[in-house]
């Protein structure tokens, strides 16, 4: 039978052609690290890098959003203590002035540190998220300042009013699972989250509390501090405590969320290595037979092309 030439020219380029491919790849194998170049290469182990990187995409916003509350929830505990520390003070302002010692000049004395520790509250109430730039205590009216106070003729703070909700915003940190470091200064509704200054379930409303006590100071009435501010700023600490410890287990959690997530951006990240990364000395061992097979198809077409049919003549 008889083979036309272009029949083995073409054979032969066919099997260099793949051969060169084949170095091509296993060439960008070992200088990536990489075994998939392409869906072709190997398409269930391509379908399986394609899932893990956007699992762990999504896993790197989780990480990034606990790490946000945190920083949050930080600041928030700040605050919380310093009122706390306050309203401490304003109880113990209202001990002292309840004591028969207690002279009118002791009164307007803590009447004056009084109009110091309301000022002090308002700001405190005010304070602003240093990394975004909100308001901490609003709600999630979290652009406007939360309190807003009113000021008699003297320049003494009359009277505080609430600018935000009651509403809270929540926070992804795992698949179907939120959380919300965020609290309203005020929450009247008695369900939900509990207000920070003003809360029905816990009948705190610290503003309206230390104005009647530092008004009864100025106006002498110890039995009105005694009776009923004395107990008012009790319920007022009672709520805080409440607050801290519940920002305390928030906290805690949040830590845990964040060692899980870091678990998990590990395993992603070796799921994908092993579907993806190239086995380095298995690759180059295959790039040195492809290199070998290589050189031999060079050498035997160039013998096959040197034939001609005198070759052939007895």
């Amino acid at each position: 039978m008889r083979v036309a030439n272009n029949s083995y020219t073409d054979a032969i380029l066919s099997q260099i052609n793949l051969l060169t491919a084949r170095q091509y790849s296993l060439q960008n194998q070992a200088s990536t690290g990489l075994r998939l170049q392409s869906v072709s290469d190997d398409p269930a182990a391509m379908q399986n890098t394609l899932n893990g990187l956007s699992r762990r995409t999504a896993q790197t916003q989780y990480a990034s959003n606990i790490a946000t509350l945190q920083n949050r929830a930080s600041s928030v505990y700040s605050v919380m203590q310093s009122l706390q520390s306050l309203t401490s003070r304003a109880g113990e302002i209202a001990t002292l002035a309840g004591n028969p010692t207690a002279s009118p000049a002791d009164l307007n004395n803590y009447a004056s540190e009084m109009n110091q520790l309301i000022s002090q509250a308002t700001q405190l109430m005010n304070t602003k998220d240093a990394a975004s730039g909100q308001y901490l205590f609003g709600g999630t009216n979290s652009t406007q300042t939360p309190y807003t106070s009113t000021k008699d003729a003297n320049d003494v703070i009359a009277g505080v009013s609430y600018q935000g909700n009651s509403s809270v915003n929540q926070v992804e940190i795992a698949p179907g699972v939120t959380v919300s470091v965020d609290v309203p200064g005020e929450n009247t509704t008695g369900v939900g989250v509990h207000g920070l200054i003003t809360d029905s379930q816990s009948g705190a409303d610290l503003f309206n509390h230390l104005l009647s006590l530092r008004n009864n100071l100025l106006s002498g009435d110890t039995a009105a501090i005694t009776a009923t501010d004395s107990v008012n700023l009790q319920k007022d600490e009672n709520n805080q405590l409440y607050q801290i410890s519940y920002n305390g287990a928030t906290q805690t959690h949040l830590n845990n969320a964040a060692t899980f997530a870091a678990g998990q951006s590990s395993a992603l990240d070796q799921m994908i290595s092993n579907s993806s990364s190239a086995d380095l000395v298995q690759t180059m061992v295959q790039l040195n037979q492809a290199q070998t097979a290589y050189q031999a198809a060079l050498q035997s077409s160039a013998k096959i092309m040197q034939l001609s049919i005198l070759n052939f003549l007895p």
